[in-house]
């Protein structure tokens, strides 16, 4: 193996760039993989366009990925040159009160591959071995590194307590808007409202199973008259925020994932009187992490008609895409390694 790889460099808003950069060195209990696919995260994207205070450039980004061990450290041994993994890029210390409780994505010294550590945006990424989960034959590299930002889907819809008979409104038809829709299916939701602007989007959401409305009006219009008894927004804007509050029932329970602006005015009095529950949702726990990759496994979540697949080279251009308008494409996967 060459001392060297290609890596895909944020240097600046708007400047990534390819450049060589030496292979990774192992710790001893970290294993060497090599990447076979990565996709763009939305919070990358904010990254790009130099948003993201937690991206800092120079920096490797890139976190949901899937790959083949190439090395293990001195002390690894649960895995073998040539397995096939994908990765749980949020490492917690295990070892805190959060992490005893099965609330790993709370620990406070946790940290993300591709914004404090480089990322997957590169040939080759050095990984905790503990963070390392293997995929199975029938599980495809695309599938597998799905499964990052379904776990972020399962860990919200969990959050909100989804029965079978809950009426659910998702705003926000992005990736983690799509992947909560369908870890809603999974858990035998029917009535799943879905809202967007971008039309494309809005037929994959149907395709789905959700029901699409594309602005305020169609929401209402769907809207049942004692309001949904939980909303999703997924994209993080003052209005949807709102949308969400407005949008459901007395008792309602609001899951607030996306992270685009940092603060918001909401009607706290109305909240208050109402009852209603809002929960934070950020990434996910070891075991939302699981439950994605074991769904994932069992065919209830395929993105795929609706995945874009370009080299590491055409990573600037990816990324100028999905900020510009990415269509119908749901997600772009980067391969270093084609």
């Amino acid at each position: 193996m060459s001392s060297m790889m290609r890596a895909l460099v944020y240097e600046g808003p708007r400047q990534m760039n390819v450049r060589n950069v030496p292979v990774p060195s192992l710790g001893e209990r970290e294993v060497l993989i090599r990447v076979e696919r990565v996709g763009i995260c939305g919070s990358e994207l904010g990254g790009f366009l130099g948003h993201n205070s937690l991206r800092v450039p120079p920096l490797v980004m890139g976190h949901e990925f899937s790959g083949v061990v190439a090395e293990v450290g001195a002390g690894a041994t649960k895995f073998r040159q040539g397995d096939r993994v994908t990765v749980n890029p949020l490492s917690t210390c295990g070892e805190c009160e959060d992490c005893r409780a099965g609330n790993e994505q709370l620990c406070q010294s946790r940290s993300l591959l591709g914004a404090h550590a480089p990322g997957a945006f590169a040939e080759y990424v050095a990984v905790p071995e503990r963070d390392i989960h293997p995929i199975p034959d029938s599980v495809s590299f695309d599938q597998a590194a799905f499964a990052e930002p379904f776990a972020c889907a399962v860990h919200l819809c969990r959050l909100l307590s989804l029965k079978r008979e809950d009426r659910l409104l998702v705003l926000g038809a992005g990736p983690i808007g799509l992947f909560a829709l369908a870890a809603a299916r999974t858990l035998g939701l029917e009535n799943i409202v879905v809202a967007d602007l971008n039309a494309d989007r809005l037929r994959i959401a149907a395709e789905l199973g959700g029901i699409p409305a594309r602005g305020d009006e169609e929401i209402e219009a769907l809207k049942p008259a004692e309001g949904f008894h939980a909303a999703v927004d997924a994209v993080g804007a003052a209005s949807t925020r709102l949308r969400c509050v407005q949008s459901v029932r007395r008792g309602g329970r609001i899951g607030l994932t996306g992270l685009h602006e940092a603060d918001t005015t909401l009607p706290i009095n109305s909240i208050i009187r109402e009852e209603l529950k809002l929960f934070g949702a950020f990434a996910y726990s070891r075991s939302d992490f699981e439950t994605a990759l074991r769904w994932i496994g069992e065919g209830r979540i395929d993105l795929l008609p609706w995945t874009e697949h370009r080299p590491l080279e055409d990573g600037q251009s990816s990324f100028e895409k999905l900020v510009s308008g990415p269509g119908a494409i749901a997600k772009i996967m980067l391969c270093p390694n084609p």
